[in-house]
Order: structure tokens, then C-alpha cells, then sequence
């Protein structure tokens, strides 16, 4: 067997593990395997909550806003800048991912006038094509969207992406880790390929920030967008966020203007006048008790810091792939992640033709929370702040004994609405 180490011996010498103590535990025999899609709360969330609700609200009402509320899409976007490689004054917190991907794409289409193709692959998150194909439409000029395809449907086609780039090309947009295979992209190789050409790069850093290290700057990266509640647990459908570089910021244009985008948003001119810097890019009131539960967990992140999340997540999957190739792929599960760490998110894909019985076997049965993706994909997300390799090898003596004892056939005779 490659696994040596037991996993108690493992988490004893995790010099993470305290974190784990930061987030809330109602049922301590849950093992939660799905923190790529949501994460935890955060014990100092739940406290935010009720300063928001009581104090802010409740008692100083719309004073509020000169007092925290006004600067508070700048102030959680500068915090989160250090876990992207952005600068101060380059990321804002906003709306949801689509809005803001769907900002970036018109913004970037009407700069790179002239230029015609934009380029994308198969495994980006559908939301993103679907944003996508009506930005090109809204903007006309005859823009066409080419979807380039993976070889195995786990790597990104990177090769083919880059020798697609030419002086026709005006944006590529991609997810720096994907959604179901959770490979990686090298994002420098990317940007480095993209800036030769003249053409923009947009990335979804939905699967990567608070997990993998990123670094936009390094990489000359020109946008960005990601999602706030996944592993940086800033809880259900929380604002997002968009990165502009600060050489662009007062040349793009936001399609959907706003008043919080004014210049001067309490003179309430009727003419609209954007304003400098990342405040251009809001749009509408920011919605102050759900953005405020975004700090916590983001401090946490920080505090922890994102190279030692990274080398954790890392050592974990690591972990967790051995463990399928000596007990999991005898029984007939492939392997549906790249094997190569550099080359994956932190969440580790698994392939069985009976993938959603299996899936709800697990939650049903073992109180083992992972998700399912269509056709057979099993995903095991590590968030690296609270997973246990425990938890891991909790989730793999579950699949074995679900598999040799066939509990799992009647389980997907009911496929619920979220998976």
C-alpha cells in the first residue's frame, strides 16, 4: 500500500489543525467533503451576523453607511487582493460571479474592437459559456465563440489555446481550476501567451482562490472574477468578486452602470460619470448583511496563509489519490483529476457508471457530504482549513463498503433538485 503514515498520525502533525477550530461543528460526525462548493461558517461569522443585524442595522440604521457600510465592497476586495496576487486597489466586491464575468467580457469585447474570436474549452463552468455567447451577442460586431475541447475531458487543451491566439482573437476566458476535473492551468503560461498577441484573458478564480497560490500581477494577468463562498466561506450566495488591472481600470467601461459606479454618486446628476479606479465597476447598494460575513473568512485565510493551504490541499489529495489507487480503482473507480499536484485545484475527481447512487449512499448512509456532476463524477473537495485526512479516509472505507455490498442500487432510483 503507498499510504504509510495512519491518518491520525497525519492530522496529529498538521500544523493547520487548529484552524479547524475556527468554524462551526453542530454535528462533529458529518464529515464534510463539499467546501469547494460551499464552505463552512466560521465561528466569527455567526457573531458578524448579529453586530450587522442588531447594532448596524437595528440601532444605527443608515448612519451605518458613513460609519462601515460605504467603503466595505473596497476595504474585503483589498483583503482578498494578497490571496490573488492583485495590489490594493485592484479587486471589489460585487454582485455574483455571472454579473461581474458578464461586466468584464462587454468591457473587454468594446477595448478590443476589431478583434473578432473569443476563445474558451470544454471544461469551463457552463454558467461562464452561457455568459459568454449573450455578452457576444449584446455586443454584436460579429464576435463568435470557440470552444476548444479537452483531449481526455480532465486537462485543459493549454497547447491549443495558445497556438489558437491571434490578432482576431480579442478575449479568452477561462476557469484557472475546473469545475469538474479540477485541473489547473498554468496562469502565467496562459497570460505570458495572450499579452504577446494583444489578446485579453479573463479568469475564474472560483475553484482556486483561498485553495491554490495565485498570482495576477506576476503573471501580467488582465481580469478576473471569483466566487467568495467556497473555500473562503463567506457563506451562501455571497457577493463576489472582479479584479481589473490598474493600468485598465479607467479605460474599461462597465456595461451596467450604477449609481454606486458614479463619480459622485450623492450629487444624483441624471447624466451618468464613471468613477476612477475599481469603484467604476460597482453598479447598485451592496448588499451590507451578506457582504459582511465575507471578511471572516477571509482573514482566516489570510491568517493562515495561502502557500500553507496550498502545500496542505496538495499533500492531502496526494493522499487521498493513493488511497484510490490501491482500494478505489480495483472496484472500478477512475481516477477523473489530473494525478500531478501542480497540475490540480483541491478538489479530486472520481469516475463510477454508478456515480449518483453512490453519491447518495454516502450522504444517506455514512453522513459523508461530497457532490455529484454529471455523467459519473464523484467530487471530494479539500478545504484545507477544516479537512481532516480523517475525513478522507472516512470517505474511502465508505466507498468500498458501498461498492462490495451493492447498497448502492436503489440510491439513484431518486435524483434530487441540488447534487
Amino acid at each position: 500500500m503507498s499510504v504509510t503514515r495512519s491518518p491520525a498520525a497525519l492530522d496529529a502533525a498538521d500544523p493547520l489543525a487548529a484552524y479547524r477550530d475556527r468554524f462551526s461543528f453542530p454535528d462533529p460526525a458529518l464529515v464534510y467533503l463539499d467546501g469547494n462548493s460551499l464552505g463552512r461558517l466560521p465561528l466569527r461569522s455567526a457573531q458578524r451576523a448579529c453586530e450587522v443585524v442588531r447594532n448596524e442595522w437595528g440601532e444605527r440604521l443608515i448612519r451605518s453607511w458613513n460609519e462601515t457600510w460605504w467603503e466595505a465592497p473596497l476595504r474585503i476586495g483589498d483583503q482578498i487582493a494578497p490571496l490573488i496576487g492583485a495590489a490594493p486597489g485592484e479587486v471589489a466586491i460585487a454582485d455574483s460571479t455571472s454579473v461581474n464575468l458578464f461586466k468584464l467580457v462587454v468591457a473587454a469585447l468594446r477595448r478590443q474592437r476589431g478583434r473578432h474570436r473569443i476563445l474558451t474549452d470544454s471544461l469551463n463552468f457552463p454558467s461562464d459559456l452561457y455568459v459568454l455567447r449573450g455578452a457576444a451577442e449584446l455586443v454584436g460586431a460579429g464576435h463568435t465563440i470557440e470552444i476548444i475541447d479537452s483531449v481526455d475531458g480532465i486537462h485543459g487543451p493549454a497547447d491549443a489555446l495558445m497556438a489558437a491566439m491571434d490578432d482576431d482573437v480579442a478575449l479568452v476566458s477561462l476557469s484557472h481550476v475546473t469545475f469538474k476535473s479540477g485541473y489547473r492551468y498554468d496562469l502565467d503560461a496562459i497570460s505570458t501567451a495572450a499579452a504577446e498577441v494583444g489578446v485579453m484573458v479573463l479568469w475564474d478564480l472560483s475553484h482556486s482562490v483561498g485553495a491554490v497560490p495565485v498570482d495576477l500581477r506576476e503573471a501580467g494577468a488582465d481580469l478576473a472574477v471569483g466566487c467568495t463562498y467556497k473555500y473562503l466561506n463567506g457563506g451562501p450566495g455571497a457577493p463576489a468578486f472582479l479584479y481589473v488591472r490598474q493600468e485598465l481600470q479607467d479605460e474599461l467601461i462597465n456595461p451596467v452602470s450604477g449609481w454606486w459606479g458614479h463619480d459622485a454618486p450623492f450629487r444624483f446628476d441624471p447624466g451618468f460619470s464613471p468613477a476612477h479606479g475599481m469603484r467604476r465597476f460597482l453598479t447598485g447598494t451592496a448588499p451590507m448583511v451578506s457582504l459582511s460575513l465575507i471578511e471572516q473568512g477571509v482573514e482566516i485565510t489570510g491568517e493562515a496563509g495561502i502557500d500553507a493551504l496550498a502545500r496542505k490541499s496538495a499533500a492531502q489529495s496526494d493522499y487521498f489519490i493513493d488511497r484510490w489507487r490501491d482500494e478505489l480503482a480495483p472496484l472500478g473507480f477512475s481516477l477523473n483529476s489530473p494525478s500531478a499536484s501542480f497540475e490540480r485545484g483541491s478538489h479530486v475527481s472520481l469516475g463510477h457508471p454508478d456515480g449518483l447512487g453512490i453519491d447518495l449512499a454516502l450522504i444517506a448512509d455514512y453522513g459523508i457530504l461530497p457532490d455529484f456532476r454529471p455523467p459519473d463524477n464523484l467530487r471530494f473537495g479539500i478545504a484545507p482549513l477544516y479537512t481532516t485526512y480523517a475525513d478522507l479516509d472516512a470517505a474511502i472505507g465508505a466507498l468500498v463498503e458501498i461498492v462490495t455490498t451493492g447498497r448502492h442500487r436503489d440510491r439513484a432510483r431518486t435524483t434530487p433538485t441540488v447534487t
